[in-house]
C-alpha cells in the first residue's frame, strides 16, 4: 500500500490515480497527524508526502517514520521547492524529493526506488533523487 499525504485534495486524487494505474493500493491522507492515526502503518510500503502541510509536515513526519523499527521509505514532494528544502529532506534520509509539478514518469522512478529501499534498506543510495 502507497500512502498518499498532502492538503491539497486535488494532488492526493492525482497522485492516487496515478499509482492505482501502476497496480498499487494507495489510501490518500489530508493530513500527517490523519496518516499518524490510521493504524495502517504495518501496510505501508512507501509514503508520499507533502514537505508544507498544516500541523506536521511532510519532513517531521517522515522523521519519525524514519525512527521506527521498520522505517517506511518517504518521498517528499513540494510546490515551494529550495536547495535547503532539498539538502534537509536527503539529509533526513528521504528517497526522492520532487518539486510540483512534477512529471509522472519522475514520480513512477522515485516510487520504484523507495519500494526497492523498503526491500534492501541498507543497499540504497541516500543521495539518489529527482
Amino acid at each position: 500500500m502507497i500512502a498518499i499525504v498532502d492538503d491539497d485534495e486535488s494532488v492526493r486524487q492525482a497522485i492516487g490515480a496515478l499509482v492505482r494505474s501502476l497496480g498499487y493500493r494507495a489510501i490518500t491522507f489530508a493530513g500527517a497527524e490523519e496518516f499518524l492515526t490510521c493504524g495502517r502503518r504495518c501496510e505501508t510500503s512507501c509514503v508520499i508526502a507533502d514537505m508544507q502541510m498544516p500541523g506536521l509536515s511532510g519532513l517531521a513526519l517522515h522523521k519519525q517514520l524514519a525512527a521506527c523499527a521498520q522505517p517506511i521509505p518517504t518521498i517528499l514532494i513540494t510546490a515551494y521547492p529550495d536547495e535547503r528544502m532539498r539538502r534537509q529532506a536527503y539529509e533526513a534520509g528521504a528517497a526522492c524529493f520532487l518539486a510540483k509539478p512534477f512529471a509522472e514518469a519522475d514520480l513512477i522512478a522515485c516510487l520504484r526506488l523507495a519500494l526497492a529501499r523498503r526491500e534492501q534498506p541498507a543497499k540504497s543510495d541516500r543521495r539518489t533523487g529527482f
